[in-house]
């Protein structure tokens, strides 16, 4: 097994304890920075990610390999700098205005860092104008919404018309998820995109910045 596989392994188990030993291992073995993260780190949020989808495993899991992922890239921090890594492209994250749930968009913001995106969370309870500001200071590529209320899902379209107030709707894709919302309400409010969970929610993030 290579140095990358174990990393990835030891990514999917969610061995926070013992991935600092790995990723050190693999710089000392002359490996680069870049190499970590795509061939380990990120290699192993993917397959999870992939096993999450297919209900092979739960939340407890990917929140346990979330961990190890973050510990693992807390090493590299300085070395991705240096070597002048680029994330896979910034998206601003939040739980719209009068909603305070955040299980859901704490999910795909974890499958987002796990498959490169450099996310933004704004938390819950997220009016427009804060969600505006957040893209405007960021340089969004993305905005991803989540409303988990029937009396709180028309907040998603109000953020749409605030970006398109601020001269941002070109800048960045929306995303919305959630309960309640559908493929025919992201179209009716003018988003980009919906996905049913998080997984599927990350592969999509990928395909609107590929595009």
């Amino acid at each position: 097994m290579s140095i990358f596989d174990e990393i990835s392994e030891l990514v999917q188990k969610g061995k926070v304890k013992d991935i600092a030993g790995a990723v050190k291992g693999a710089l000392d073995g002359g490996a680069s920075a870049q190499q970590i993260l795509d061939d380990g780190l990120l290699a192993g949020m993917a397959i999870l990610g992939e096993k999450f989808k297919n209900n092979e495993v739960f939340v407890p899991e990917v929140l346990l390999a979330a961990k190890a992922l973050n510990e693992g890239t807390a090493l590299l921090k300085e070395k991705l700098v240096a070597e002048d890594v680029k994330p896979l492209g910034k998206v601003v994250i939040g739980t719209v205005e009068g909603d305070l749930h955040d299980i859901g968009k704490n999910l795909v913001k974890l499958m987002m860092e796990g498959i490169g995106f450099e996310v933004f969370d704004l938390g819950a309870d997220v009016s427009a104008d804060e969600i505006v500001a957040a893209v405007k200071e960021n340089n969004a590529d993305i905005v991803a919404l989540s409303a988990l209320l029937t009396t709180t899902m028309g907040q998603q379209g109000v953020v749409v018309k605030a970006l398109e107030a601020a001269g941002l709707r070109d800048q960045v894709k929306v995303m919305v998820g959630g309960a309640p919302i559908t493929e025919k309400f992201c179209k009716d409010i003018g988003a980009d995109c919906y996905t049913v969970d998080a997984a599927a929610a990350a592969e999509a993030a990928k395909s609107l910045v590929g595009a």
